[in-house]
């Protein structure tokens, strides 16, 4: 009961239930960031998060994992190293980007920049030190953007459990799998060629408790 309660109040205060594709960029990442949701159905060792309605758990490996929309498949990476060294970056704003802005909230930062690659846009969002990538279609960039930043915006660490399954060792060495804090423009480390030629399956769909 409490739970569904929390779900209205977030919905009725984040936007009065307007329509997501009638919201600008600007205006769903201002919502979703300052939505500061306690709500969490995934849990890892050391971090757990909210995956909204509409996606799924496609696989994991370590800290990184797949996740499936109806249509695409959402990469991401939660850097527990950077987030235990409190490792602070300054994303500088790209010009040339199709969008393209820095994400502040409290001691959460990070970025947006949308790229166009044949035909679709590459969506990479950085924040509360994780990132995702996802490659999709312009009529689907708004559930793409409300998505990413519901799920990287929702993640809490467990400082405790990060340090006592790495070992001080490991989360002091400077090598990391990913650097989070730069973009890809045009190529990834998770996105595979297909997919950016992949079918267009249907409609896309979003968590309409976070924003509808």
């Amino acid at each position: 009961m409490k739970k569904k309660i929390l779900l209205l109040i977030t919905c009725l205060f984040l936007t009065g239930c307007t329509k997501i594709n009638n919201l600008t960029m600007e205006e769903i990442v201002d919502k979703t960031i300052n939505n500061n949701t306690n709500l969490n159905n995934e849990y890892r060792t050391g971090y757990k998060y909210y995956l909204p309605r509409g996606l799924s758990i496609n696989s994991q490996n370590d800290y990184n994992e797949k996740i499936n929309s109806s249509r695409y498949i959402y990469y991401l990476y939660v850097d527990v190293v950077s987030y235990y060294n409190n490792v602070k970056n300054d994303y500088q704003i790209n010009q040339n980007a199709y969008f393209s802005k820095k994400l502040n909230n409290g001691d959460k930062f990070g970025y947006l920049e949308i790229n166009q690659v044949n035909g679709k846009y590459l969506v990479e969002i950085m924040y509360n030190y994780a990132k995702i990538e996802v490659i999709v279609y312009g009529v689907d960039l708004n559930n793409a953007i409300a998505n990413s930043i519901t799920i990287l915006n929702s993640i809490k660490y467990n400082r405790n459990i990060i340090e006592n399954n790495f070992g001080e060792n490991v989360l002091h060495s400077k090598e990391q799998q990913m650097n989070i804090f730069n973009t890809k423009s045009k190529e990834s480390n998770y996105l595979k060629y297909e997919e950016i030629y992949g079918q267009y399956n249907g409609n896309e769909t979003h968590d309409s408790d976070l924003i509808d």
